[in-house]
């Protein structure tokens, strides 16, 4: 079907996608996060409603440490005038915390830290106290509920539903491959821009589309500029302090990639930003070395006197002084990833070599002690760089992790140590 739309610009090809969403489905929600590209894509679908005489609806989940501009553009495309049901979701996820060891995951709207919470929780959320979600679970991934919310969402209205999603490939690999190259995926009519959902493994009557996918960060900021839409003002900011357009971010600031980001915080909103570093471990250690190899970024600085394979080691028992169970995660991670390159290609412990071509290491297509050290400074729980994915028994040690530091530190627990003491105030218990 692209070759539909080789000769036309992107906004009407998109446009046209999202036609076809209206003409093929009565029950439509898009979902948004406050970003540029969300927020485009549901404003044009609003128009395209209007000239088809259509309601959708829309999904948007607070992640409630978020800049004031973003929440105060969801308040304005709420009004947005063919809006049926604006689904504002404040429920206790579990979020993903790149930039401390000690807690890589935090959940907002937590009730135990309510004396803690950015800003108040706004009136006309879906929160734990009115949540029509039987499914629903304190502590529950941002990833999962996706997906049950989705189910939900068919299961009311009972037929096929579309859910529109404002991503663009050229952001990522991983986003280009989801929408262009997976050939066992499902589609609606053949549309490659369309992917059929799953939940525990069998489909759904659910159907994601990507109307912008095929944009480029200058097609967002010219759609805005030649349909007069409304944007978040923090863009402005960012453009205003020299950030370049394709760098600016702003969904979940703590994550593995937005993480990068996170110095922009403290010089656009010093309110929030001070707010926000009593609420999430490691935000400020973020803040000051985000651009720098203390978060594994650009390159790694390994002490010259030491091999990769002392810094491997060296990395993991300092890991190791402060939380013995996650450096043992992460140990049992290395160990299976070595014996899997043992078994496929022969290459016994001691010859792992200490650096390969970078390339085949950025292309996690060869093992060496480098990489091994990179995937450790990265602090990613899962291992990825490691080519691990999340799992579901890695899900179960994490929740185990946190429960036992729960039993160690507790507001009960009198330490001088800073650190501890923001663990502390912040709450583990139930994470």
């Amino acid at each position: 079907m692209a070759k539909k739309y080789l000769e036309k610009n992107v906004l009407d090809a998109a446009n046209d996608r999202l036609s076809i969403m209206f003409e093929n489905f009565d029950n439509i929600y898009f979902s948004v996060s406050g970003g540029k590209d969300s927020s485009v894509m549901v404003q044009l679908a609003n128009e395209v409603a209007k000239k088809l005489n259509k309601k959708f609806d829309v999904l948007y989940i607070d992640l409630e440490a978020q800049y004031t501009n973003t929440i105060e553009h969801v308040e304005e495309l709420k009004q947005l005038s063919q809006i049926r049901d604006f689904y504002h979701i404040a429920l206790p996820l579990a979020l993903r915390n790149a930039v401390s060891i000690l807690q890589p995951k935090w959940i907002c709207w937590e009730e135990e830290c309510k004396h803690l919470w950015v800003r108040e929780m706004p009136e006309d959320c879906i929160n734990i106290d009115n949540c029509p979600f039987e499914w629903f679970k304190k502590g529950q991934e941002f990833e999962e509920f996706i997906i049950q919310f989705a189910s939900w969402y068919q299961k009311k209205y009972k037929e096929k539903v579309a859910c529109g999603i404002g991503i663009r490939t050229d952001e990522s690999l991983n986003r280009f491959r989801t929408i262009a190259f997976q050939e066992k995926k499902v589609t609606f009519k053949k549309y490659n821009w369309t992917t059929k959902l799953k939940l525990s493994e069998k489909h759904i009557d659910v159907y994601n589309f990507y109307p912008i996918y095929d944009w480029v960060t200058e097609d967002i900021w010219g759609a805005v500029s030649r349909l007069n839409l409304s944007y978040n003002y923090t863009y402005e900011l960012m453009y205003k302090k020299g950030i370049s357009l394709h760098e600016q971010r702003l969904c979940q600031p703590y994550g593995d990639d937005q993480r990068n980001g996170l110095n922009q915080f403290k010089s656009l909103e010093y309110d929030t930003w001070s707010k926000v570093l009593n609420r999430v471990n490691g935000v400020n250690f973020g803040n000051i070395y985000c651009k720098t190899t203390a978060l594994g970024n650009i390159k790694s600085c390994k002490p010259e006197n030491m091999s990769w394979q002392q810094y491997s080691v060296f990395l993991l028992e300092s890991i190791g002084i402060y939380n013995r169970d996650l450096m043992l995660h992460y140990y049992r991670k290395i160990k299976k990833f070595m014996i899997w390159h043992k078994n496929k290609y022969k290459i016994e412990f001691e010859k792992i070599p200490d650096t390969v071509d970078v390339k085949l290491e950025n292309q996690k297509k060869a093992i060496s002690w480098r990489r091994i050290a990179r995937a450790i400074e990265k602090n990613d729980f899962y291992l990825r760089r490691l080519s691990f994915a999340q799992t579901k028994n890695d899900d179960k040690e994490l929740k185990i992790l946190i429960h036992r530091w729960d039993n160690l530190l507790n507001k009960n627990t009198k330490t001088d140590d800073k650190g501890l003491q923001t663990i502390i105030r912040t709450g583990i218990k139930g994470q």
